[in-house]
């Protein structure tokens, strides 16, 4: 569990307390739908939650470090089956970008 999102890792983790998770990955794993769903919302909101239906810690881990592979991001915080995960966007919406919005 990487935590290269920065020095701002608090006040991320402050904004993605209050998320819902937007995706899960459930019984079929990561699948290309799954990771294009991934990527729109990374796209869209910069700061998202996922949460892994996977099984043991082991195989949330494992699951966890290939979205971030696959969809060029950072994870921010991994709890239980949650996990936290940042990517910037050049121009983000302010509409939508969880970053952009206020507490």
């Amino acid at each position: 569990m990487s935590k290269k999102a920065g020095p701002d890792v608090k006040q991320l983790r402050a904004i993605g307390h209050k998320l819902k998770p937007i995706v899960t990955v459930a019984g079929n794993g990561l699948n290309d739908n799954v990771i294009a769903e991934i990527d729109r919302a990374l796209n869209d909101h910069e700061l998202i939650k996922i949460k892994l239906a996977v099984g043991s810690r082991e195989a949330r881990k494992a699951t966890a470090e290939e979205i971030c592979e696959r969809a060029g991001a950072e994870m921010v915080q991994a709890i239980g089956n949650v996990i936290l995960v940042l990517r910037r966007t050049a121009e983000p919406d302010p509409r939508l970008s969880n970053l952009q919005r206020p507490l």
